[in-house]
C-alpha cells in the first residue's frame, strides 16, 4: 500500500482553515501517510509547515479547462493510497487511488457546521471524533512577532471583511476599544490591503497603544500575531478562523450570514449576532460584555 495521500482543499482562507480538521483526523488515524494538498494561492500558506505534508499543488481557477487538464495530468503521476476531495467531487474519480472519499459518499453530518460536513466525508475512515483546526507556525516567526509587538496583553482586531455588509461600524469598534482599556495594553489591527482605510479610521482615534499592521502581514505572520494575543475580535472573515485554529480566545461579530454554519471552529471561539442580523443595531456594550465573559471563562 502506498504511503501517499491527497487532500483536495478549499479556496478562501476561512474555508481552507476549516479543512485542516479533516487533515488532522486523517493523520491521527493513519500517521504513516504523507499528504499532497491541492490548494489555492490565496490560502496555500496555511499548509506550509504541516509536518506530514509533501507537495502543495496549486489549483488556478482562472486557467480554465486547460488549467484543469494540467492539474489532472500532474496528479495522475501518483497512485495514492487515499484521496479526500472536499471541493469538486468529480476530480477524485479521474485520479489513481486505492480509496476515495467525496461529498457524494458522505454520511449525514452530525450538525450544520461546515467542519461537521467536511468530517462527514471521512467518517467511514476516521470515525466521529472531530479534531481542532490547525495552523502550523515556525517558532522563529512567533519570536519575531512577539519582539515587534512588545506587549503581553494585546487585543488583535480585524475591522474589515470581504463584503462591506459584514463589517461592524468603525464607530462601534471605537466605542468597544474605549470601554475595554482595562483589558489590554495594546491593540494590533490586522487585515489585508483592502482594509487599510477602515483600520486608519479606527487608529486615528488612539495613541501609540494602537499598532496598525493592516496590509503588512502574510497569513502566517498574522496567525503568529493572533497566537500571542490575549483575545481576537473581528467580523466574519478568514482571520477569525485563523484565530480559532491557533487557540486564541476569538469573538466574531456576525450580521448577515450563517454563524451556525460558518463560525470559527474551536473550543475558545464564540460569536455574537446583531439583532435581526443587523450590525448597525449591535451596540458596543453587548459585544464588550461577551468579550469579558469569554476572557473570564478562559482565564479562570
Amino acid at each position: 500500500m502506498s504511503d501517499k495521500a491527497l487532500l483536495i482543499s478549499l479556496s478562501n482562507l476561512g474555508d481552507a482553515v476549516m479543512t485542516t480538521a479533516v487533515l488532522q483526523a486523517l493523520h491521527e488515524k493513519a500517521p504513516q501517510l504523507r499528504f499532497d494538498i491541492v490548494a489555492d494561492r490565496r490560502s496555500e500558506e496555511i499548509f506550509s509547515y504541516c509536518p506530514y505534508r509533501d507537495d502543495i499543488i496549486l489549483r488556478d481557477k482562472s486557467a480554465g479547462w486547460w488549467g484543469a487538464v494540467k492539474l489532472i495530468k500532474r496528479l495522475r503521476r501518483e497512485r495514492y493510497a487515499l484521496i479526500v476531495d472536499l471541493r469538486t467531487d468529480g476530480l477524485a474519480y479521474l485520479l489513481r487511488a486505492e480509496q476515495r472519499y467525496t461529498k457524494w459518499q458522505a454520511k449525514p453530518a452530525a450538525g450544520p457546521h461546515a467542519v461537521q460536513r467536511h468530517m462527514a466525508v471521512i467518517e467511514a475512515f476516521t470515525g466521529k471524533v472531530i479534531p481542532c483546526c490547525q495552523v502550523w507556525l515556525p517558532e522563529a516567526l512567533e519570536t519575531k512577532v512577539h519582539a515587534k509587538i512588545a506587549s503581553a496583553r494585546y487585543l488583535a482586531l480585524a475591522p474589515g471583511a470581504k463584503w462591506p455588509g459584514k463589517c461592524w461600524p468603525i464607530s462601534s469598534y471605537r466605542a468597544l476599544l474605549e470601554r475595554s482599556a482595562d483589558l489590554f495594553d495594546r491593540v494590533v489591527l490586522l487585515g489585508d490591503a483592502e482594509d487599510c482605510e477602515l483600520a486608519a479610521e479606527l487608529a486615528k482615534h488612539f495613541d501609540e497603544r494602537c499598532l496598525d499592521l493592516t496590509g503588512e502581514t502574510g497569513i502566517l505572520e498574522a496567525a503568529a500575531i493572533l497566537a500571542g494575543a490575549r483575545a481576537f475580535i473581528g467580523n466574519d472573515s478568514g482571520l477569525g478562523h485563523l484565530g480559532a485554529a491557533v487557540g486564541v480566545p476569538t469573538l466574531t461579530v456576525f450580521g448577515p450570514g450563517e454563524p451556525e454554519r460558518y463560525h470559527p471552529w474551536g473550543p475558545l471561539a464564540q460569536w455574537v449576532c446583531g439583532p435581526s442580523n443587523s450590525l448597525q443595531a449591535l451596540d458596543a456594550a453587548s459585544v464588550l460584555k461577551r468579550l469579558r465573559t469569554l476572557l473570564e471563562e478562559v482565564e479562570n
